[in-house]
């Protein structure tokens, strides 16, 4: 795969709405898809999810491990179910689903495999209403980040986050024209067979969903 070709971009693809709202969106563009194991309650359940629509799409995916985070790093995203704080995203409680950098972790990895196959892009769908809690999600850290992804690799690999400054209700818009089918998407931060409906991602998720007009095929309920 070169760059001048028209798939010319590897996306961080979780297996939630978002990343794979952005997927189906820019499926055109997307020579590759990368899912990160770190260690997070619900990683498994959103692996299954990213493989399935790469699968229905065509796209080729990889999942790299990064177990070490979940060994090091200090989350409740990495510590289990029952250290998830419910509410709402904008809760003070939710900053300890933080996972430290995160992103610039999943981002420099996805660079430096996106410049190995010759792509010029990194997708990422990071958007507005992460912005309140997560510093790595932030319009200033992408643009910086980006920048040094471009001086530091010969392809000069940059960021593509189109959804950077819209809410979760706005992706599920998108995805709601694409036919993006969300029943195979997964959110809970509990990581549970069902969503719990309750901690902040499965609250965010209800909402976008609200917004959208789209009927939630998503189970909550009991773990």
């Amino acid at each position: 795969m070169k760059a001048s070709d028209k798939k010319n971009g590897v996306i961080v693809l979780s297996g939630g709405m978002d990343s794979v709202t952005l997927l189906h969106d820019r499926k055109e563009e997307i020579a590759l898809a990368v899912t990160f194991n770190y260690g997070s309650n619900h990683n498994a359940r959103e692996i299954e999810c990213a493989r399935y629509h790469c699968g229905l799409l065509g796209i080729p995916h990889i999942v790299i491990d990064l177990s070490f985070m979940g060994e090091y790093f200090k989350s409740s995203l990495l510590a289990g179910a029952d250290s998830i704080p419910e509410g709402n995203y904008d809760d003070d409680n939710m900053k300890s689903t933080v996972v430290p950098f995160r992103n610039g972790i999943m981002l420099s990895v996805a660079c430096g495999l996106a410049e190995s196959e010759g792509l010029r892009h990194v997708f990422i769908a990071n958007h507005g209403g992460d912005h309140a809690i997560y510093p790595d999600c932030r319009r200033g850290f992408i643009d910086a980040m980006s920048e040094a992804m471009e001086q530091g690799t010969y392809e000069h690999v940059d960021i593509i986050a189109p959804y950077t400054d819209i809410t979760k209700g706005e992706i599920a818009l998108i995805g709601k024209r694409l036919g993006v089918d969300y029943s195979h998407t997964y959110s809970c931060y509990k990581g549970g067979e069902r969503h719990c409906g309750k901690c902040g991602t499965c609250v965010e998720r209800m909402e976008a969903m609200k917004y959208a007009g789209i009927d939630d095929p998503t189970p909550y309920g009991v773990l």
